[in-house]
């Protein structure tokens, strides 16, 4: 970069929140143009889950296609299915090369790439595990993402047991957040009772709070609840602050993780915290070409009035922000688990069908 655009970089929002504040940024995407300049802007991480590689397949035609019919030359019995997630873990593992120096400075803290498990997995909690042992092992830098559901919250412990650094995902909830971690935490003491050797997991626990909101305002139209619309776009960032204090309240060994953005505030009401906050690549440059003031925010509580307008108007908040709003069980299905789950399953599909479409076109 020239000495215009280096003084232009350090001073954006985010780079100044990723160098003067515990709270780390992750890049909402293994597409590797993007995560090259959103390193540049700070992130120290990035994800990858079936909606975020179709998305970076389908914007890179050039590339992927070529690719595919290689893959399938080499492959010549393989599915279209698996085709698809050749793709995926070479999409992930040259995004987890561009985070390796970060993953070395930090002692594995960060550096990390996460990987999602297939979501046709989400009821077999030994084929959860054996996949994301598998996913562990494409680079040293890998952080694998299991559904934090009763199943997946089984295989969660067992495959931290197993050695493997773990990203929850299909989580919305402080009830969630908490059952993953102590998950986390039951599999590190599995590890020491075994003798297994103590390291830096980098494991996070995500809480899609967009995605929450998204299903909060769906139930109010279901159910004809009229609020301030205002309200609900607290709901996600109010459950992110809550489980942050709990996870530090209680000595946690992972992070919490902030996704599927829907507004600047699941950034900018949680920064000051020792957590990871992952927006997508344009809600980055939106931030930063707004200029959204870098604040210690993470100790400021949500306004009081909104959090019990919320509590005593939408149960389902209730669910989502009180620890023991739900049980475990219930898990799968909450709203925003059921919608999210088979988004992530209609995106497969979707994958599926554009390696169909390179590898058997349409006469």
């Amino acid at each position: 970069m020239t000495n215009a655009a280096t003084t232009e970089t350090a001073t954006m929002p985010l780079r100044i929140a990723a160098e003067t504040t515990p709270t780390s940024l992750w890049n909402d995407s293994a597409d590797p143009r993007e995560l090259a300049r959103s390193i540049e802007f700070g992130a120290v991480g990035a994800t990858c889950n079936p909606v975020i590689a179709l998305t970076a397949i389908r914007n890179d035609l050039d590339t992927w296609v070529p690719r595919i019919e290689q893959l399938a030359a080499q492959h010549p019995t393989a599915g279209e299915s698996e085709l698809g997630w050749m793709v995926v873990e070479e999409l992930s593992i040259a995004a987890a090369r561009l985070l390796e120096p970060e993953f070395r400075r930090s002692g594995g803290r960060n550096g990390r790439l996460s990987i999602q498990t297939d979501p046709r997995l989400h009821r077999d909690e030994a084929a959860l595990v054996a996949q994301a042992v598998r996913f562990a092992g494409l680079a040293e830098n890998i952080i694998v993402k299991i559904p934090a559901t009763a199943v997946g919250i089984r295989a969660i412990e067992e495959a931290t047991f197993q050695g493997v650094s773990i990203n929850a995902t299909v989580s919305f909830t402080v009830p969630q957040a908490l059952a993953v971690a102590e998950a986390i935490e039951r599999g590190f003491d599995r590890r020491n009772a075994a003798g297994l050797p103590e390291r830096e997991f980098g494991s996070v626990v995500t809480i899609m709070g967009g995605r929450l909101d998204d299903w909060l305002k769906t139930w109010v139209e279901r159910h004809r609840v009229l609020i301030d619309p205002g309200h609900l776009e607290w709901a996600g960032v109010a459950a992110l602050k809550r489980a942050h204090h709990l996870f530090v309240e209680r000595g946690y060994r992972s992070r919490v993780l902030s996704a599927a953005f829907r507004n600047h505030l699941q950034w900018s009401e949680l920064i000051g915290g020792d957590l990871v906050v992952s927006p997508p690549f344009d809600w980055q440059v939106r931030i930063n070409e707004n200029r959204i003031p870098v604040e210690h925010r993470i100790d400021h509580p949500v306004d009081p009035e909104t959090i019990a307008i919320l509590l005593a108007k939408v149960p389902e908040f209730r669910r989502a922000y009180e620890p023991d709003g739900m049980t475990v069980d219930e898990f799968a299905d909450f709203g925003a688990t059921r919608r999210t789950l088979r988004q992530f399953l209609e995106a497969d599909a979707a994958l599926e069908a554009l390696v169909r479409d390179i590898l058997v076109p349409a006469p």
